[in-house]
């Protein structure tokens, strides 16, 4: 799309330079993560001079000592906590929910709408949470992830508000690719019979790809390079490159104009190849389950 180059005041670029190198700084070195995102959550959210008074002993009334408590990422749950096979992940979980709670508390502030200053913080944030995340990438608001670490990026991506990118299992992205406003993309699957029955896959979108408004990518789907998933529909089976792929569930309808000679056939589209994908993992022997349905899944003819 054509767009104009728009750039912030002079003051305004260099006080925003000085906070995110330093933020930078400190997050690159040994200084414990969950500290610096305190720290840096409390002066976010204006909040110094009563985290000041809280720590020093003075008197403070619960609400404010559950706000004030809740910059400590240690003292938040997310989601992917309860996930069951988390303790094969646990070593990378301890240092990256805590920046996820920084990404997702910052979106929360009145700056996470000053389009320059976001950008460029979470663009920051994402070189430490993201397994990868390559240069020049534009990270708008609202974007929910599930893990972070499992998650690698090239060069010059866009995602847009509003985005879930799941990676419970695993998630590659290429250089170029785009992500609208309200796609979610998955790596993780549910068993029909048994929800609690989770499979996680590789999800993979290939260079130069699209994946357009309020559409879905499910777990293990290969977007191929340079492909469209058109708004609204649902990626159940690879895309291939070059092709348009529209409809719940998607089809490969078209190919990009021009791209007829290196670009499969119609008829060679349309093929799952998932499983090919799979990523196996145990989980422990002595593992307390939690069954938040508590749900009878016999048949009725066993």
């Amino acid at each position: 799309m054509t767009k104009r180059h728009v750039s912030l005041s002079a003051e305004m670029e260099e006080s925003l330079q000085e906070f995110i190198h330093e933020v930078d700084r400190r997050l690159a070195s040994d200084e414990d993560t969950c500290a610096v995102v305190e720290d840096v959550l409390v002066d976010l959210h204006g909040d110094r001079e009563a985290y000041e008074q809280w720590q020093s002993g003075g008197d403070v009334s619960p609400a404010e000592r559950v706000r004030l408590q809740s910059y400590d990422p240690c003292n938040a749950t997310l989601e992917s906590e309860y996930y069951a096979e988390l303790e094969a992940q646990d070593t990378a979980f301890q240092r990256s929910k805590h920046l996820q709670w920084l990404w997702r508390q910052f979106d929360a502030t009145p700056m996470a709408d000053n389009v320059d200053f976001a950008l460029e913080f979470r663009a920051m944030l994402a070189d430490h949470l993201f397994d990868e995340c390559g240069d020049n990438c534009r990270f708008f608001k609202d974007i929910s992830m599930t893990y972070g670490h499992n998650i690698s990026v090239g060069d010059n991506v866009v995602v847009h508000d509003d985005v879930h990118l799941d990676d419970r299992g695993k998630l590659s992205i290429g250089d170029r690719v785009s992500i609208a406003d309200s796609a979610h993309v998955y790596s993780h699957d549910h068993d029909v019979v048994d929800q609690t029955d989770v499979k996680n896959y590789h999800t993979i979108i290939e260079d130069d790809a699209r994946v357009t408004f309020d559409s879905m990518v499910r777990a293990g789907v290969h977007i191929g390079e340079n492909a469209i998933l058109a708004a609204g529909s649902i990626a159940q089976r690879d895309v291939p490159d070059h092709h348009i792929a529209a409809g719940s569930p998607a089809d490969s309808i078209a190919v990009k104009p021009g791209w007829e000679s290196v670009a499969t056939s119609i008829e060679d589209a349309n093929i799952d190849r998932r499983e090919q994908r799979r990523i196996e993992y145990d989980l422990p022997d002595d593992l307390h389950v939690f069954d938040e349905f508590e749900r009878d899944l016999s048949p009725p003819d066993k």
